[in-house]
Formats: C-alpha cells, structure tokens, sequence
C-alpha cells in the first residue's frame, strides 16, 4: 500500500507504546546487509505459534473446514499452473472459496473467527469515481479506496494481497479457524475502508487483519505491521482495541520474521517492523483487534523479487498465520 494514496497518506510513524527491549536482536542476514530480529521469542516463542474501498457485486466469503484445493504449494514457483498468467507465481484459489461449510470444524483455533482483508482491488482503477468518494472515517473524511501500488514491472498491489490471502485462509482452515475475506476478487471495486472494517466488526471477529505491500522509495526495504493508536472521536473509538492489537501485532511480526527470514522495515518502526497510525480507517473504525502488514516494498526491486515469488509468499502466509494462532491460542 502505498503512503501517498487516500487512506494511506503519509503520515509521521509514532514509536509503539507496547516496544520491549528484547523486541530486536541485531543478527546477520546477509551479509553486510539486513539486520535480523528476535522478536519472536519475545512475544510467544515457536511452541506458541500453532502453526508448522464499496461495489455490491458479491458477499463475504465464509468457510470453517479445511479448503479441498487451496494454495499450500508455491503456485508458478513449483510447477503449480497459476490462476492468472499475469501474476508471478499466483496460487489458484481453493475450489470452495465461495462456499460455506456447513459444519464448524474442529482444531486448535475451532471456535474463533478469522478476517483477512486482502488491501485494494484489481478493478479499482476502472472505478475512479466510486473509490474517489468520501466515507468517514471519525478522525474526519477520507476517499472510498485507492488503487495501491505495483511493482515497476507492473504487477500490482492487488494480486499479491489476494494471492497471501488465500493462502493464509487455508492455513488457518486447517486449524479449525473460521475465516471470513473483506473481498475475494468477486467485487467490481473496494469495499471501501469502512465497510472493511465493518465486516470485521459484524463478525465479531476474535482478530482482523488487513494485507498490504507498500509503495516507498527503491532502498526502503523490510516489512512493517501498523497498529491502531488510541481514537475517539465521531464513529472511531479504539481505546478498546489498542491493547489486544498490539499485542496482535507484535505476535504477528516475530512469526513473519521467522518464517520468511526478512527483516523489519529500514525506513519505519525503528527497526522494530512496529509502526502506530491514528489515520487509518481501517484501524480506526474496528471494535476487534486488528492490525495491518506491510509485506515489504514494491518498488524497491529486491522486495519485489520477493514479493512476486509464490514460494516467499507461501512463507509470509505461514508467517502471519503462525503469529495469529499464537494470539488466539494464548
């Protein structure tokens, strides 16, 4: 997600009030390059971890049993045929992504509620008008959606989050998870940012989680997860919420890093890949935790060779679901 687009404009990082000092451990990972991080073992440790904007076109989707033919394979990396030839890599989407299962289904994170919010939609540059409009977002009025951001070959924004999303979903099937999508490609634009966070709010939703890529400048690389800062003003009111998403978030960091190895933000967070926002609305109109994730940057080649990698997607999914068991499980 870009930082120049409405929603996502730019805004000056807060330092997290919930920041340990054992949140960063300096470590190489490449050499002369990256620095690593040991925030996982700060916030849960790996036995914690319970695993390895408004068009109307179509609902939520909603499943709680493990999906038939989800992405666990590295589509277009590992021979899988990809479901659009235009995106590096693209897992197919599980054959009951538009289904309900009828059945709860049993498993470590049977009971609780799950909502991926995959950032953008590919259609939302034909749209230009509908996104445009103003929504409230209770700090004050802010446009429907935007576009996003693509890597410079053109990729965008949109496929990556969507792609991670249903892989994520399925990951979190397995567990028994129910996991409900803001959007699964079956809308001609948006949601918009409020009815994003509507969605999760109506699923009383036990966490929320919005996918995103940024958009910096070439050299800003690593990932970021924003956490909500303390609203109260018109319809926001996150005073509730700040606690548990950061603790959400922090969980969701230390097993990104493990699991996919990359390092936290160079430009953001201070090195702590922790970033507070008090203008999103996404963040500020949800009554359940919830946190955005920056995966990394696509402009920045280097980011993008991963980010357009189905196998390194496969291990952000892993990534984030890892850190989202161990804060419904604790």
């Amino acid at each position: 997600m870009s930082y120049t687009g409405p929603d996502f404009e730019t805004s000056q990082p807060r330092r997290s009030p919930l920041r340990r000092p054992l949140t960063v451990a300096v470590a190489a990972l490449v050499p002369g390059a990256l620095l690593g991080w040991g925030v996982y073992a700060a916030v849960g440790g790996q036995g914690d971890g319970g695993g390895g904007g408004a068009g109307h076109a179509g609902g939520v989707r909603t499943s709680t049993a493990p999906s038939s033919g989800g992405p666990e394979a590295s589509a277009g990396d590992d021979g899988e045929e990809p479901a659009d030839a235009s995106a590096p890599g693209t897992a197919k989407p599980s054959a009951s992504a538009s289904k309900s299962a009828p059945a709860a289904a049993s498993g470590p994170l049977g009971g609780k509620v799950v909502v991926i919010d995959p950032g953008h939609n590919t259609a939302n540059f034909q749209h230009a008008t509908e996104i445009n409009r103003k929504v409230n977002v209770g700090t004050h009025w802010k446009e429907c959606d935007t576009t996003g951001t693509a890597t410079e070959a053109g990729w965008p924004e949109a496929k990556f989050t969507l792609d991670v999303a249903h892989r994520l979903r399925t990951l979190l099937e397995k567990q028994g998870a129910t996991v409900k999508l803001t959007q699964d490609g079956d809308r001609s634009y948006g949601p918009c940012v409020d009815e994003r966070a509507r969605i999760g709010n109506e699923a009383h939703a036990d966490a929320a989680i919005s996918i995103h890529a940024d958009g910096s400048g070439a050299g800003n690389r690593g990932f970021h997860v924003i956490l909500p800062g303390s609203v109260h003003d018109g319809a926001a009111d996150t005073r509730a919420i700040v606690a548990p998403s950061a603790e959400l978030g922090e969980r969701v960091a230390g097993g990104f890093v493990r699991v996919t190895g990359t390092a936290p933000s160079n430009y953001l967070g201070d090195g702590t890949g922790l970033v507070t926002r008090t203008d999103l609305g996404g963040l500020n109109l949800s009554t359940v935790p919830k946190v955005f994730i920056e995966c990394g940057n696509m402009r920045d080649s280097e980011d993008a060779a991963l980010l357009t990698s189905g196998s390194w997607r496969q291990k952000a999914a892993q990534g984030i679901s890892d850190g989202l068991a161990s804060f419904l499980r604790k």
